[in-house]
């Protein structure tokens, strides 16, 4: 049966100014993706990645070069990686998904149930505070009371003084850092250490993503675990980062899709490694994609719907620090109210 493969803009304005090591931003552009069989849509979402060259125009002109070989959608796990683009993740993403919403809403069982995952317990999920001044990152950590795990950012000459902010108003929350290949192998070992006695669990990429075998020496002499990020996209990168990383993280945006994320789960398994879903800034669309695959991994920072102040979506909701995973078919997404389609 012949699909309709379509594509519209959404523009997704976040509660406070985001900043990381390589940059700050308001609003964020993605695209809602959609795959119509003529009885059912399948839904699916594109958070372009600048740092890989990527924008809503070339998402955008992807999606439409994607929509001409689409091929033959009931082979919906290989469909969207056959049509893809190079270099342009995300598009490939947003039509993986969509192509899953929509094969799951032809059977009438939910995205887990689909690909034969328990929806047990998932990992209790971070949420991430971004680059600022400690007395605002102070703020935004009090607003973040509903989760047990904070993720904080971190790569400017203020690191210390905003862990230090995060600790002293919040004695409790777990912490995480993200470096955002922001720090040098002379600067790491001392920040190293004194984030260990802040209780910090594991750093995300301290150094640039092509500096391996730094990391790999970093790694000999850290107290910390590390999880890879930037330095990994696809299952085929996993096994060069055996014993510079602890761990890596899956972003369906930044490796093309959830067929591409159980390859990488595997993978990561295979070689001793643990596994973390991530995400870009994204709404609950993409979020609760990425929350069917929770169950299966080891930790979660899927937190970038609760950055946004106008969320177009409901899916997974946020329970006891967790994300529950809806019932519905396919990803059991929603417009909330007041959005139209």
């Amino acid at each position: 049966m012949a699909l309709i493969l379509r594509h519209r803009p959404i523009d997704l304005h976040l509660r406070h100014t985001f900043r990381i090591a390589r940059g700050a931003s308001d609003v964020r552009h993605n695209l809602v993706v959609e795959v119509d069989d003529g009885r059912q849509v399948g839904l699916g979402e594109a958070a372009p990645i600048l740092r890989y060259q990527q924008d809503r125009a070339s998402t955008a002109a992807a999606i439409d070069r994607m929509a001409e070989r689409l091929g033959d959608a009931r082979a919906y796990a290989q469909a969207a990686r056959r049509a893809a683009v190079a270099g342009q993740a995300a598009a490939e993403a947003a039509v993986d998904m969509a192509l899953h919403d929509l094969a799951g809403k032809r059977l009438g069982v939910p995205l887990y149930e689909l690909l034969g995952i328990a929806p047990g317990p998932t990992p209790e999920t971070s949420f991430t505070i971004g680059l600022d001044a400690p007395e605002v990152v102070a703020r935004k950590v009090r607003e973040a009371s509903a989760y047990a795990v904070l993720k904080v950012k971190l790569g400017s000459d203020e690191d210390r003084a905003v862990l230090e902010a995060v600790r002293d108003t919040s004695p409790h929350q777990r912490l995480r850092v993200d470096a955002n290949e922001g720090w040098t192998m002379e600067g790491a070992l001392e920040r190293l250490a004194w984030l260990e006695r802040l209780g910090v669990e594991f750093v995300e990429q301290p150094l640039p993503a092509d500096r391996i075998e730094e990391t790999r020496a970093l790694r000999r002499l850290s107290p910390l675990p590390f999880y890879a990020d930037e330095s990994v996209h696809r299952a085929e990168d996993i096994p060069r980062l055996a014993g510079a990383f602890d761990g890596i993280n899956i972003k369906l945006m930044k490796c093309g899709g959830i067929g591409e994320a159980l390859r990488m789960i595997a993978v990561a398994r295979a070689h001793g490694m643990n596994v973390m879903l991530g995400c870009m800034i994204e709404s609950s669309l993409a979020i609760t994609a990425a929350a069917h695959l929770a169950p299966l991994v080891d930790a979660a920072d899927l937190d970038g719907n609760a950055l946004v102040a106008d969320d177009p979506f409901v899916g997974a909701t946020l329970e006891a620090g967790r994300l529950a995973l809806p019932n519905g078919p396919g990803l059991g997404v929603r417009p909330a109210r007041n959005v139209s389609e």
